[in-house]
């Protein structure tokens, strides 16, 4: 049986195909995806990578889709961003769902940068497009329907050799003040080499239940160093779904940190092929929580070259009945060997009420390896706030104080001191409005 939102979805589909940018093979591409989509449906507890997040059940409804913003929702989205405001990066700004040139900084881009949007690569048949679903071939249902309905998004190619020093930054924004849904798809490749900071900002108003499906895929070359970090501070009736599908070459660097303070419903998914020999990758997260929130993180890493280092670090704060999910797991081929991976998640419940899951896994294929994982849910020391509190500082602050040092563990490890230093606020902020 379809539910409401899957034929809505199907819908959705047969009308808006014809105006979807691409040509035929586009076309026959997103065919496919959404037939993908319609034999397995939205994914739900009997669907293993999503048995904690049942989508038939958290979206009963599909919202349409988003028209392009006119001058109104692009005044509006002039000041989106705020959070790090004034740090200089390179911004490039897409208004529900469609990049919008005039809000976004595109001149002088540095020797080897190159920007345009996705919309226009598929209208024109650019190359890079041509890798779409190809960088971490998967089945999801959900990564199906976007490539079925994506609409716009950015297409970033760095080449071989260049050093990209001013952070790029991919703001999207909702600007709309009635429910409705946006497929957006990017594609960053970063060849040999060459370096790049890459920023991701999700947010949008709150009481408006709108829906937003992202995905990136990113490619990093050989000898190349990537840092990315994605903020998600959707408004409080958001369902957010995001995938990352990451390819790393030889000898690179890779570091991924998620930020989670904003939506209702958020599933942040990571899909990590590191394919050549010596790579060093570190995925990170934070997930500050309150009230009704349900995030979940689902984290796949598959070591296939030998000497590959990775580690995983994710910390979780949760008030009200919030929920929190992380599934990692590390996945070591046989001929991956000296492969050096750890996974660690930890969660920090401020209620009786909140409720944390985990769910680590590693899948051995080697026999020369270090593997580890572990998790730890449990409530604030005590003996820590009272000590805090013996020496002068008030209960509310001592808490603070010892939460801050809880998520500071992976926050002082991204590279960015302009972006540790906005989250680490954007972490106070949060603490100074719980209840």
């Amino acid at each position: 049986m379809k539910t409401s939102a899957e034929l809505a979805l199907a819908e959705t589909f047969a009308t808006a195909r014809t105006a979807l940018p691409g040509g035929p093979d586009v076309a026959a591409q997103r065919a496919a995806a959404f037939g993908t989509f319609a034999d397995a449906g939205l994914p739900h507890r009997r669907v293993e990578a999503w048995r904690y997040t049942d989508l038939r059940a958290l979206m009963r409804e599909a919202r349409p889709l988003a028209a392009p913003p006119d001058a109104e929702a692009k005044a509006r989205a002039a000041t989106a961003g705020a959070m790090l405001a004034g740090l200089g990066f390179r911004r490039l700004v897409l208004v529900n769902g469609a990049f919008v040139p005039e809000l976004s900084d595109l001149a002088g881009l540095e020797a080897g940068l190159s920007i345009r949007s996705m919309a226009d690569a598929l209208t024109n048949g650019d190359a890079l497009t041509a890798r779409l679903g190809q960088t971490v071939p998967s089945s999801d249902a959900v990564l199906a329907l976007n490539t079925a309905l994506m609409g716009d998004g950015v297409v970033l190619h760095v080449a071989a050799g260049a050093v990209i020093e001013r952070p790029v930054e991919l703001v999207f924004v909702t600007t709309e003040a009635t429910p409705v849904s946006m497929f957006t798809r990017s594609v960053v490749v970063v060849e040999e080499g060459a370096s790049l900071s890459l920023i991701e900002s999700h947010e949008g108003p709150s009481g408006v239940a709108y829906q937003v499906n992202t995905a990136l895929e990113l490619v990093v070359g050989a000898g190349a160093n990537v840092e990315r970090v994605k903020i998600t501070a959707e408004g409080a009736d958001a369902v957010h779904l995001a995938t990352l599908l990451a390819r790393i070459d030889a000898t690179a660097t890779f570091a991924n940190t998620f930020f989670t303070t904003g939506g209702l419903v958020v599933r942040n998914q990571l899909l990590g092929h590191l394919a050549g020999e010596a790579i060093h990758a570190r995925m990170n997260g934070v997930s500050l929580l309150s009230g009704k929130q349900h995030a979940d993180t689902l984290l796949s890493v598959d070591h296939a070259a030998p000497a590959g280092e990775s580690r995983e670090s994710f910390r979780a704060v949760l008030d009200g009945t919030a929920q929190d999910i992380f599934q990692g797991k590390i996945a070591v081929r046989q001929a991956a060997q000296k492969t050096d991976a750890r996974m660690l998640s930890r969660a920090l419940l401020l209620t009786e009420t909140a409720e944390a899951c985990a769910k680590p896994e590693l899948e051995i294929f080697a026999d020369d390896v270090q593997c580890g994982h572990g998790c730890t849910t449990g409530t604030l020391d005590q003996q820590l706030k009272f000590y805090l509190m013996s020496r002068g500082i008030p209960a509310k602050e001592a808490e603070a104080l010892l939460i801050q040092a809880f998520v500071g563990e992976v926050l002082d490890a991204i590279g960015n001191e302009g972006v540790r230093s906005a989250l680490t606020d954007a972490t106070q902020a949060w603490l100074l409005g719980r209840e």
